[in-house]
C-alpha cells in the first residue's frame, strides 16, 4: 500500500503544477526558512515511515487503520469553515490518527495529504512543504498525544480527555505557523515575540471556534465507531464479542456525517465564509516588512470558482478512504476472530 502510495505522488509530481499554498502559502517564506523547516521535517517524515510499515507488518489491521487515519485528515482538512471577525480556516483532523496510529504515523499521513493538495488541488505549497508538514503533522500530532496521555492518568473521562487533546493539537498547529511566520518576519520594533502576537491575532483567534467544532467531530465519529464495536484507539485492545454484528445505526451516522462534510466545500461558493487566514498573513507581512514581495520557488495555477469543487472531490476521495479502510478493519477483525 505505502509503495502505491509514493508511486502515486512521484507521478503527481512530474505531471502537475502546484499553486497557492493552505497553511503557509507558497512564496510567504525566504528560501533558507524553506530549507531549514524541511531539514527539521524530513527526519520525521523518513521515522514516520519506518513507524508505519513496522505497525503493518506486526499487526495487518494497522494498514486499514493507517488508511481510516489519512481519510479522516482528507476530509477535515479539506473544510474551510467561517470563524471570528469575518474570518475563514481549515480544520486538521490529525488527532484521530495520532490516538488510532500513534502521534509518529502523522508525518507520513501529513506529507501525503499536503503533496495531494499542493499538486492536484492547487492548495499547498512546495517550497513551504517543511513548514507546513512541521505545523499540521508534528506540532499538533505531539502535543496533542502529550496532553492524551497526561490528561489519561488524572482519571478524566475518555470523551473529555479526547476533546481536550484535539483541541490543544489544532491550535499547536497554527501557533507553530504564528511563530514560523514570525521568525522569518521579526517586527522591526517588537522582534520576533511582537511578531508572533500579530500572527497569532490571526491564526489563533480564528481556530478557536474551529479547534472547539475539531473536537466534537473527533469524540463523535470515535464514539460512532466505539458504538458500532469497532474500538480503534491505539491503547485499546478491541472487545467486540465474537460472533457480534456491527450496529448499523452508528455507521449510518457516520454516513451521513460524511455527506454533510462532502456538502460543505460546495457550499462555499455560495456563501462569503471570510477571508482565508493566509491572506490575512500575507497583509499582515506587508506591514511588519513593507518590502515584502511573494516569491514563488513553484509557480502554479489558480482555480477560482473551481476551487470549492477541487475540495469536495478531496472530500470524496477521504470518504471513499474511509470506506475501504473501515471494511478491511471489518475484514481482519473477522479472521482475527475467525
Amino acid at each position: 500500500m505505502l509503495r502505491r502510495i509514493y508511486l502515486l505522488a512521484l507521478a503527481a509530481v512530474l505531471a502537475l503544477q502546484p499553486a497557492s499554498a493552505m497553511h503557509i502559502m507558497e512564496g510567504f517564506l525566504p528560501l533558507r526558512w524553506c530549507l531549514l523547516w524541511l531539514l527539521v521535517s524530513l527526519p520525521f517524515v523518513v521515522l514516520s515511515y519506518r513507524y508505519v510499515a513496522r505497525q503493518i507488518k506486526a499487526t495487518p489491521r494497522m494498514r486499514s487503520t493507517f488508511a481510516l487515519s489519512a481519510a479522516f485528515v482528507f476530509i477535515l482538512s479539506a473544510l474551510k469553515m467561517p470563524s471570528v471577525a469575518g474570518s475563514s480556516s481549515h480544520l486538521t483532523g490529525t488527532t484521530f490518527g495520532t490516538l488510532a496510529v500513534g502521534p509518529m504515523a502523522l508525518p507520513l499521513v501529513g506529507t501525503i495529504v499536503l503533496l495531494f493538495q499542493a499538486l492536484l488541488l492547487a492548495h499547498g505549497g512546495i517550497s513551504t512543504l517543511g513548514a507546513n508538514i512541521f505545523s499540521l503533522s508534528i506540532a499538533g500530532p505531539f502535543v496533542a498525544y502529550a496532553l492524551y496521555r497526561g490528561l489519561g492518568r488524572l482519571g478524566l473521562g475518555q470523551r473529555l480527555t479526547i476533546f481536550v487533546a484535539t483541541f490543544c493539537g489544532s491550535m499547536a498547529t497554527y501557533i507553530a505557523t504564528s511563530f514560523q511566520l514570525a521568525l522569518a518576519y521579526p517586527d522591526p520594533v517588537g522582534g520576533i515575540l511582537g511578531a508572533a502576537w500579530k500572527f497569532l491575532g490571526i491564526f489563533a483567534i480564528t481556530q478557536v471556534p474551529l479547534s472547539i467544532l475539531e473536537g466534537v467531530m473527533t469524540v463523535l465519529v470515535i464514539g460512532l465507531l466505539a458504538q458500532s464495536g469497532q474500538s480503534l484507539l491505539l491503547e485499546q485492545v478491541p472487545t467486540q464479542p465474537k460472533g457480534t454484528r456491527v450496529r448499523r445505526p452508528q455507521l449510518i451516522l457516520l454516513g451521513i456525517l460524511g455527506l454533510v462534510c462532502l456538502a460543505l466545500p460546495i457550499l462555499t461558493n455560495f456563501f462569503d465564509i471570510g477571508t482565508g487566514t493566509d491572506d490575512q498573513a500575507g497583509a499582515m507581512i506587508g506591514q511588519i516588512a513593507p518590502h515584502f514581495q511573494e516569491q514563488p520557488f513553484w509557480e502554479g495555477f489558480d482555480p477560482g470558482e473551481g476551487e470549492a469543487y477541487l475540495f469536495a472531490l478531496q472530500v470524496a476521495i477521504g470518504i471513499a478512504l474511509f470506506v475501504w479502510g473501515l471494511r478491511k478493519y471489518l475484514h481482519s477483525r473477522k479472521q482475527e476472530e475467525g
